[in-house]
């Protein structure tokens, strides 16, 4: 079994380091089981190399990195919201129409986030609810543990209590492949109240997705810490199955550094 953990600053040196572990001739098939790839600060990134990137992404015809990041966190549509309130429901105003771009049908990460399925029409307000219990520890209130399977309370407290998201939907996301490749994330609160996330993917595809979603989810994290009063913390993504996808020989050079990328 192929596997590697990497430990990088920011997301561009974390992205290469992955593609990089993944890029060797003892690993023909570019894959990896139960990766690890850990990001100091998940909020920022190299904007030269993105646009690198992006360009033989567009060459593919694949999206901007930009649009991969926004289906987990709407960052320009948070800006314009007072608060986790707002957001969520102006996000669950415009989900029947996002629905409808090609590759929504079962929903985008965020919706999942902020309306998640449920018996009430509405959904549940996952976002909120994290938020909410972060203030509380903080707050030094006493807290239990909350998983993220049905976002309930523990009977056991703990000093660094977690709390989670949960994306995939039992008995009604069943595809083998596609949404959602994103199981769940976990959020931590450390002594230094600092929040930390952790992010489990059943698989990963590593030019398709996985620098978008590394955007998405320092964004989604910055913003959770800063609602809750708190500082921003690492970026820990697992992936049951990653893969190098995409054309290897135009990537290279940007994956070595050599030069710029050929589209």
């Amino acid at each position: 079994m192929h596997t590697f953990t990497v430990v990088e600053r920011d997301v561009t040196r974390a992205w290469v380091a992955a593609c990089n572990k993944l890029d060797r001739k003892d690993n023909p098939e570019r894959t990896g089981l139960h990766t690890v790839v850990r990001i100091a600060d998940p909020t920022s990134d190299d904007p030269v190399f993105r646009a690198e990137l992006d360009r033989l992404r567009t060459a593919r015809r694949f999206e901007p990195t930009e649009t991969i990041a926004s289906t987990l966190f709407p960052a320009a549509l948070a800006a314009r919201c007072t608060g986790p309130v707002e957001l969520a429901e102006r996000y669950r105003r415009m989900y029947p129409v996002l629905k409808r771009y090609p590759g929504n049908r079962h929903g985008t990460y965020f919706g999942r986030l902020v309306s998640y399925p449920a018996a009430s029409e509405a959904g549940v307000d996952q976002l909120g609810t994290v938020i909410k219990r972060l203030r509380s520890q903080a707050a030094g209130t006493r807290m239990t543990a909350a998983y993220e399977i049905d976002i309930a309370e523990a009977a056991e407290d703990t000093e660094e209590s977690s709390s989670g998201l949960l994306v995939h939907a039992a008995g009604q996301d069943n595809g083998y492949r596609g949404f959602p490749c994103l199981s769940h994330i976990s959020f931590q609160l450390d002594r230094n109240g600092r929040v930390h996330a952790a992010a489990l993917y059943r698989s990963h595809y590593m030019f398709e997705r996985a620098y978008g979603n590394y955007l998405g989810l320092g964004r989604l994290l910055a913003y959770i810490a800063h609602q809750a009063g708190l500082d921003r913390g690492n970026l820990t993504v697992m992936a049951g199955h990653a893969r190098l996808d995409g054309p290897i020989t135009q990537l290279r050079p940007l994956l070595t550094g050599t030069s710029r990328l050929a589209a």
